[in-house]
């Protein structure tokens, strides 16, 4: 607890907020200045550093390069395993939990423990792990590592504790799942093998047990030699020779007859009563060729045998197609009888499972559904329908259907916004699915006490707006928008155009969001805004179209007659949308190039459209190119309803619409919103010698200004393609293979000082000319997949190539070709000008530079004069500086509050209301001197940048407290949210450190290292939001979210859905007495007699070593207190007992075997001597 009087009269305090020895802080608390207060000001934080802790919630989306799948069919849960070592598991609604492995090897193979809670994971580093999943974070119980020999197969019967590991040497062995111990019974390849074969038969590829008798071992060589060995008599009963490489095998429930895939495209029947050759050799896509031959085929690489009651099997395979025919889909063969489906998937086929009715193997299977893991999508099949539909999937898994490439994150959304969006959304979804309810339904979930409605909001590459429920740490789609509808569609290049044409012209690469007034602005990567109003009702409409020209710096001019293309004011009553598009002739604009030099990159519709209920398209704003040069892309937006103003600014400068009044009401480039106040000395120069070699340097992405560092996280999409034989040149790329689609590209620290020119060549620039108003990218690369190389200056920062390098604390000379971008803007009641007795509408401005410029307005407040006056706007030349680009503004009244931003109340502009009645708007505004009654006029800004924060008192612009965040690194994210029914200020840095300061005196509260390396996905986006929460993009398909509040993690765990429920296991068929007499024996082989330590020995401790699982004291306690662990210890210690009776049995024997010979050899020596006398020994 502090006071914020005491900190005001000069007194300073330190608090161990900061972790230590960590280099990301600069202080250990806010520094307060000696500024005059007007008044006594009395803050009371209730904030401390207990009120914060930080972890991972939840993660949504498709799990990212998946490796495996596995099924428990009693549980009825389902785990993918992924290639970065993590496992998804999944079940019925808010049932969803993701783990993964410290080692972050891949995942080769799933094994559930069927109804015991359990799951064993077979990973690339040749390590087996035993996950417990009877608690709501599953953690690892116990990890077997394999030295000596590699991992390829697994297999666990239902109901054993032993599980079979085949290996890349082809030998079995096997583990003790209960102490994760080897056996000493092993499965030598050069035992299950003849002797006379000469060859090696590979690794194993597949292992089972006999349906008819457990005690008989199939084993399945790679090479194509497929051996049944009895575990009982330690031989093989056969083997089978076959000439083609075997994929995997899929047995009869009988255990008569088995079916094995092969590398050919074939699909081989073994019975057996005879195995020399198969009984039937199909191939079910090979057609014989005119000669007679079989046409070559893809290799079939799982199938599955799957008998049922009423009709005939079903045989399921993925691959096997013609090689004749290129480019034909993924497939997977539904062979039902003599019917065969035939399923085009729209990705690769990773893995897929038949579900059951029983989980017995020697019983008739039923299945009624397989699950399709593809490398981009989890699709379940009905088996049950003769069309074969898919079930709707209830999971998010379609948040990557078009590349994510930004995020947004709201808490405490007005009540009524999710369900309205929620009924507007439902009306597009699909048909066709499944009428059956979602297979994978196990688990339990409650609805916690603590939830609040919350809504993702994500941007993709092909231009769509998807809004997400995620309340209750659940996400659910509610609504899709698609940007694209606003424009019309591009027309196909040809030629050499066809390379300039951009690939995704719609990605969106910001949106704001008022979801009070529910207006919606879009900013695309073609330097477009698109503004939305919400409609419940469809409506004809035309979108009405402004052009803006935002210039460069004043000394660019290079002739008198460019003078009239400098931004100045604008009269409002002047910029209509058909006059703006009238531009003065520049000096390219003799030529035909010039003349298409004011056509906009993409063209908005401009006729009557009809838009259906939800988001409709009201405005579009898109900048022009200038002297040749494609616009540069927008780097700030901000939206305020009740005054019905956008501002947005780029590298070039600031522009402020009047959205109601479809007018540009400012279009100035940065400098000339300094006026007189401009802090930096800048040098003039002499005007350009060749502006088109220059335009193309321009066409960098955001600006000059930045350094390669930071241009590797603020820009998203820019790529300079065209500066060939250039080592200095931006490549964007995205991986080729399927299975590493997705490059991290790792951001540097960004200098203030600002980037040289390029160095030309001998040649000179080597440049080819882009086509008129393209914009200077490519190909618009999603945040989530793309790795951005930029150029480097030749000096020793170009060693590094990380988040952390320092910065230049240089940032007041600016000597350089360098254009100062608008990094941040925010509207909000405040004080123009240092001598304002009231607050005004005013719009914060803040760029790459440090500096904070506050630009007052006057605005109408009549609602008729607000439609029809100008709206008048004066920059008053105040500003501020700080180190570091600006990246955030917030407000707070004299008691510590948040002051929220004005807005307009919602009204529907499509409702039919009486035409004689004008329609008002309703503004709700929020005044810091509303609020306060002692302590005087005025309010607090608090305001952000990468490397400090001030708090500074309005309208006297007093700095009280200043505090250095981070010095070695830099601030990507910055934002003023409440926690613990307070506000602080939460910062996420390059370097991985997740931050948070008090306000208003900056304390530091938490300092956790969260992430090692942050890489240019995560940075792009990573956001906070209120109630202690952020998200990011944790790869490329997945939203990762996280809690940094207390009070969250308590509640985290009855948040949480079970992953295990109790269950009874279904009773086994009879089978009847004569099905048992000849059928075989299969219940009374006991493993333990064969596999324990009594019997066959201990594994070697060379070849394997135990490690004892990492899952903390919480899941040791879970794990011992619940039935299983219970059962587990009686066993082990059962066991232990068994062994040592059985131990002490032989030792009696041996003993006996003692007494039996000395009392024999004492006898024969009795017999010897018996007769003689004593004088003749």
């Amino acid at each position: 607890m502090k006071k914020f009087r005491k900190v005001l009269d000069g007194l300073t305090t330190s608090s161990p907020g900061g972790t230590i020895g960590s280099p990301s802080c600069g202080s250990a608390a806010g520094t307060p200045t000696s500024a005059p207060t007007p008044k006594e000001i009395d803050i009371q934080e209730t904030l401390v550093s207990e009120n914060f802790q930080l972890c991972k919630t939840v993660r949504h989306g498709f799990p990212y390069q998946p490796t495996s799948l596995a099924y428990d069919p009693v549980q009825k849960i389902l785990a993918i395993g992924c290639r970065t070592g993590g496992i998804r598991i999944l079940g019925g609604p808010g049932v969803d939990s993701y783990c993964q492995h410290e080692s972050g090897a891949a995942v080769l193979q799933l094994q559930f423990l069927i109804n015991e809670g359990a799951l064993v994971t077979a990973c690339a580093d040749d390590t087996l792990h035993l996950w417990n999943l009877r608690q709501r974070r599953p953690a690892v119980l116990h990890s077997l590592k394999f030295n000596r020999e590699r991992i390829t197969f697994c297999h666990l019967p239902f109901q054993s504790k032993w599980l079979y590991v085949g290996t890349e040497r082809g030998n079995t062995h096997i583990v003790n799942i209960e102490s994760f111990v080897l056996s000493g019974y092993v499965i030598m390849w050069n035992k299950a093998i003849e002797l006379s074969t000469k060859t090696h038969p590979g690794p194993v590829v597949h292992l089972s047990d006999s349906p008819k008798d457990e005690g008989k071992l199939l084993i399945g060589f790679e090479s194509g030699t497929i051996v049944q060995w009895d575990l009982r008599g330690k031989k093989a009963d056969f083997r089978i020779y076959y000439d083609e490489a075997i994929h995997s095998v899929g047995w009869h429930h009988e255990g008569k007859q088995f079916m094995c895939s092969h590398s050919d495209g074939s699909l081989s029947m073994w019975n057996l009563r005879n195995t020399t050759k198969p009984f039937q050799v199909t191939y079910p896509h090979g057609k014989i060729q005119k000669d007679g031959r079989k046409e070559s085929c893809k290799p079939i690489l799982k199938v599955e045998y799957k008998t049922t009651r009423n009709s005939e099997p079903f045989v399921i395979f993925s691959g096997g197609l013609s090689y004749d025919k290129a480019g034909r889909r993924p497939t997977l063969t539904i062979m039902h009888g003599k019917a065969i489906t035939v399923l085009e998937m729209d990705y690769p086929i990773v893995e897929f499972m038949a579900l059951c009715e029983t989980p017995y193997n020697n019983e008739v299977q039923e299945p009624y559904a397989v699950v399709v893991l593809l490398e981009k999508d989890l699709i379940v099949v009905d088996l049950t329908q003769s069309n074969f539909p898919v079930f709707e999937n209830p999971y998010p898994m379609d948040i990557h259907e078009s590349p994510v490439t930004c995020t947004a994150y709201f808490a405490d959304c007005p009540p009524d916004i999710i369900p309205i969006l929620y009924s507007i959304g439902a009306k597009h979804k699909k048909t066709g699915y499944s009428q059956k309810e979602w297979p994978v339904a196990g688990g339990t979930w409650t609805l916690g006490s603590h939830t609040y409605p919350e809504i993702i909001v994500t941007g993709h590459a092909d231009g769509s707006i998807k809004f997400w429920d995620a309340s209750a740490i659940t996400l659910q789609m509610l609504y899709k928008l698609k940007t694209s509808k606003a424009f019309e569609k591009p027309k196909p290049a040809e030629g050499r155009a066809a390379e300039l044409v951009e690939e995704d012209p719609f990605a969106v690469q910001m949106v704001s969001w008022c979801p009070q007034s529910r207006i919606f602005c879009v900013v695309g990567i073609s330097a477009h805004i698109i503004l939305y109003r919400f409609s419940k009702y469809d409506a004809n409409t035309q979108i009405v179209s402004l052009e803006v020209r935002l210039q460069c710096e004043a000394e660019d001019v290079i002739s008198p007659s460019d003078n009239e293309n400098n931004p100045c004011f604008s009269e409002s009553g002047s910029h209509s949308p058909q006059t703006h598009q009238q531009h003065p002739a520049s000096p390219g604009s003799g030529t035909p190039e010039g003349n298409k030099d004011s056509i906009p990159c993409i063209k908005v519709k401009d006729r009557m459209v009809r838009v259906p209920p939800g988001y409709q398209a009201e405005l579009v704003i898109q900048l022009l190119s200038v002297d040749g040069e494609p616009p540069q892309q927008i780097t700030s937006l901000d939206i305020n309803s009740a005054y019905g103003l956008l501002a947005f600014g780029n590298c070039n400068g600031l522009a402020v619409v009047d959205y109601l009044q479809k007018t540009i009401l400012l279009c100035m480039s940065t400098l000339d919103l300094y006026g007189a106040a401009d802090p930096y000395q800048r040098l003039t120069r002499s005007p350009r010698r060749n502006r088109q070699s220059t335009s193309e340097v321009c066409m960098r992405g955001l600006s000059n200004f930045y350094s390669d560092s930071k241009k590797r996280i603020r820009t998203s999409y820019q790529s300079l393609t065209e500066l060939s034989d250039n080592q200095q040149s931006i490549d964007m790329e995205r991986s080729k293979s399927p299975t590493s689609d997705h490059v991290n590209g790792h951001c540097t620290s960004p200098t203030s000082q600002p980037k040289p020119r390029v160095p030309m060549g001998p040649e000179g620039p080597r440049l080819t000319r882009r086509g008129p108003g393209r914009p200077p990218f490519r190909k618009a690369q999603s945040a989530a997949c793309m790795e951005i190389s930029l150029p480097v200056s030749h000096t020793e920062e170009s060693r590094e190539n990380s988040f952390s390098r320092s910065r230049s604390s240089s940032v007041s000379s600016i000597d350089r070709d360098t254009k100062e971008a608008i990094t941040t803007l925010q509207f909000g009641e405040s004080y123009g000008r240092k001598g304002d007795a009231l607050p005004t509408p005013c719009l914060w401005v803040g760029t790459s530079l440090g500096v904070v410029l506050l630009i007052p307005m006057s605005i109408p407040t009549d609602h008729e004069e607000r439609m029809e006056e100008t709206v008048t706007i004066g920059p008053s030349g105040t500003v501020l500086m700080l180190k570091g680009s600006v990246l955030h503004f917030s407000f707070l009244d004299c008691l510590g509050a948040l002051i929220q931003s004005p807005h307009e109340v919602w009204r529907d502009p499509n409702a039919s209301e009486d035409p004689d009645r004008v329609r008002k708007r309703k503004l709700v505004h929020f005044s810091a001197s509303s609020s306060q009654d002692n302590c005087g006029e005025g309010h607090l800004a608090v305001v952000c940048s990468e490397k400090q924060a001030k708090v500074l008192l309005m309208p006297s612009q007093s700095c009280l407290f200043v505090h250095n965040i981070t010095e070695s690194s830099f601030v990507l994210q910055a934002d003023v949210v409440s926690v613990s029914n307070s506000v602080c200020l939460a910062c996420f840095c390059a370097n991985g450190h997740v931050m948070t300061l008090s306000l208003p005196s900056l304390r530091p509260l938490m300092d956790v290292n969260y992430l090692p390396l942050t890489d240019m996905r995560i940075a792009r986006t990573f956001c906070f939001t209120n109630g202690g929460q952020a998200l990011y993009l944790s790869s490329p398909t997945e939203i990762q979210r996280i809690t940094y509040s207390q009070e969250m993690c308590d509640n985290l765990q009855e948040m949480l859905g079970e992953l295990f429920t109790p269950i009874e296991t279904p009773e086994a068929q009879n089978r009847g007495f004569l099905k048992g007499f000849f059928g075989g024996n299969s219940h009374n082989f006991d493993r333990e007699e064969l596999f324990g330590e009594a019997a066959a020995g201990k594994g070697s401790r060379s070849l394997a070593q135990h490690i004892p699982g990492q899952a903390g004291m919480e899941g040791m306690k879970v794990a011992a207190s619940g039935v299983v662990g219970d059962l587990a210890r009686a066993r082990i210690a059962l066991d232990e007992r068994g062994q040592r009776l059985g131990e002490l049995e032989d030792r009696t024997a041996l003993m006996m075997t003692s007494a039996e010979t000395f009392s024999k050899h004492a006898h024969e020596l009795m017999l010897k001597c018996k007769d003689k006398k004593w004088y003749q020994f």
